[in-house]
């Protein structure tokens, strides 16, 4: 694996989201003097926050899994996570509510799972969940290591007895056909395929290798932070502060100071400069290579993944109907895929992620209140004809209001007192790749060493990390890209803890 070589004493880190500030703690710990600077006056990057009248948004990251990631992020520097952060397990994970009047309620429980699948789709697709969940778990041990949390130099870096495995798995399959072969119901193929829009793609295009997200979301769990998501970047800085890390909050990156092929100093909008002996920029991609002077060559353009509208609503009064995560289908399957990925057309018949984090901490809204969030689905700003976000956006937010009203809430336009809107333009505005806080689509073309990689070769000490390059999007991707670029600073620690 390539890494930097020569002096790495000192390590300026561009960003504290997850990425910045997992990379922060992996190299402290690893006896690297770490100096962070974030534009913002917080930590979080994506996973930013929102207060209006007593009601608290998390703005972005709403869907916690994967602890022993996180864990492992704290474990860098010694600290114990459970010092920091106080979680709840959610179960259910989600209530995922269908157009015919149905709903399942996905438990991590394997024999509560089994018997409210059978409850839902009979004896055959029970049996089948079982056998399901068996090779969820499977493919993850195979896949993790050597594929999602690893580094990538060369596509023949792939080469490994495990991707004879994945392959054996069926994880070069495509994930609905894959999953099919499991359960039947057309329901439940929803329930266990949706997160392949987390990765841009549809369930009949993306790998089945991306069920790993399934496992993640229904077999691993899904927890939820006191105070909210972005609890978690303020317990990751805490932790990188108590280790001897430096964070310079208000601290925007203007450029790169450098000699040859290497940075030696960051500077910063208000004149400071941060003497380095290498670089972690976790800015969005064209960010990063505007600072290192240009993108590296690739024979097809990249292409980003569909973008969300987020409407945050402050209720006065308390929905108790709605759990804390409810996945709203509509009617609608394969047709809303093509419109957002390929054609990109507003969804007609939208599935939604409704979030009401009030119904596991009451604090995020006054009392008598409620705080929810609504999550649409809708295409990146890289397709023509797209809407005005910033004239319609409002108008687009009120059709949604509309649809949950007639879906699950009667009355909940009449209950909202505050609102905070996210469009693709709010994305766009935030630096984010065609207006999408979802980087780059996860294809084949696009994924582990053919994915955007984190050590570009046009320089010998700045390396990347983030949703933008390897391994991907969401919080534990994010995590661990922070990892990996440590790793290319000091190289890969061994599993005795030592630097390889």
């Amino acid at each position: 694996m390539r890494t930097v070589e020569g002096r790495t004493d000192h390590v300026v880190v561009v960003g504290a989201g997850f990425s910045g500030l997992a990379a922060a703690l992996h190299l402290a710990g690893r006896g690297r003097t770490v100096t962070v600077l974030e534009r913002a006056g917080f930590p979080g990057g994506r996973a930013g926050r929102h207060q209006i009248d007593g009601h608290h948004f998390d703005t972005g990251p709403s869907v916690l899994t994967m602890l022993d990631v996180l864990d492992d992020t704290f474990a860098a520097v010694g600290a114990d996570r459970r010092d920091h952060l106080r979680l709840t397990d959610l179960d259910p994970a989600y209530d995922a509510r269908f157009a015919d009047g149905s709903n399942l309620l996905v438990h991590r429980d394997p024999e509560a799972m089994v018997e409210a699948v059978r409850a839902f789709a009979g004896d055959r697709d029970a049996t089948g969940y079982r056998r399901l969940r068996a090779w969820l778990q499977t493919l993850y041990r195979v896949e993790f290591d050597r594929f999602v949390g690893a580094n990538f130099d060369s596509p023949l870096s792939m080469l490994s007895p495990q991707l004879a495995r994945v392959i054996a798995l069926g994880g070069f399959r495509r994930l609905d056909p894959a999953i099919a072969r499991f359960v039947r119901d057309e329901r439940l193929r929803r329930v266990f395929t949706f997160q392949s829009l987390y990765v841009g793609q549809s369930p009949q295009a993306a790998l089945a290798l991306y069920a790993v997200i399934t496992y993640m979301d229904t077999v691993a769990g899904v927890f939820f932070p006191a105070g909210g998501v972005s609890a978690v970047p303020d317990a990751l800085a805490a932790a990188a502060t108590k280790a001897g890390v430096q964070i310079e909050y208000g601290a925007s990156v203007r450029q790169l100071e450098g000699s040859g092929r290497r940075a030696t100093a960051v500077h910063t909008e208000d004149g400071r400069r941060f003497a380095a002996d290498a670089v972690v920029l976790t800015t969005e991609l064209p960010v990063s290579y505007e600072l290192l002077g240009g993108a590296p060559r690739r024979p097809v353009a990249l292409r980003a993944a569909p973008s969300a509208v987020v409407l945050h609503a402050g209720l006065d009064r308390v929905v108790p109907e709605l759990a804390h995560h409810t996945i709203s289908f509509g009617a609608a399957w394969r047709s809303t895929f093509r419109g957002l990925i390929e054609t990109g057309e507003l969804m007609r018949d939208p599935s939604l992620l409704i979030t009401r984090p009030t119904a596991t901490d009451q604090r995020l809204a006054p009392p008598g209140g409620d705080t929810i969030s609504i999550l649409a689905p809708v295409p990146n700003l890289a397709h023509p004809g797209q809407p005005d976000w910033d004239r319609d956006g409002d108008r687009y937010a009120d059709e949604l209001i509309d649809l949950v009203e007639r879906r699950h809430l009667p009355g909940l336009g009449s209950a909202i007192t505050v609102r905070h809107l996210l469009t693709p333009a709010d994305w766009a505005r935030q630096d984010m790749v065609a207006g999408t806080p979802f980087a780059w689509s996860h294809s084949f073309a696009q994924t582990g060493p053919f994915r955007p990689g984190n050590f570009p070769r046009r320089t010998d000490n700045v390396v990347l990390a983030g949703g933008s390059t390897v391994p991907g999007v969401g919080v534990p991707t994010a995590l661990l890209s922070g990892r990996l670029a440590a790793d290319r600073i000091t190289g890969p620690l061994s599993s005795r803890g030592e630097i390889a």
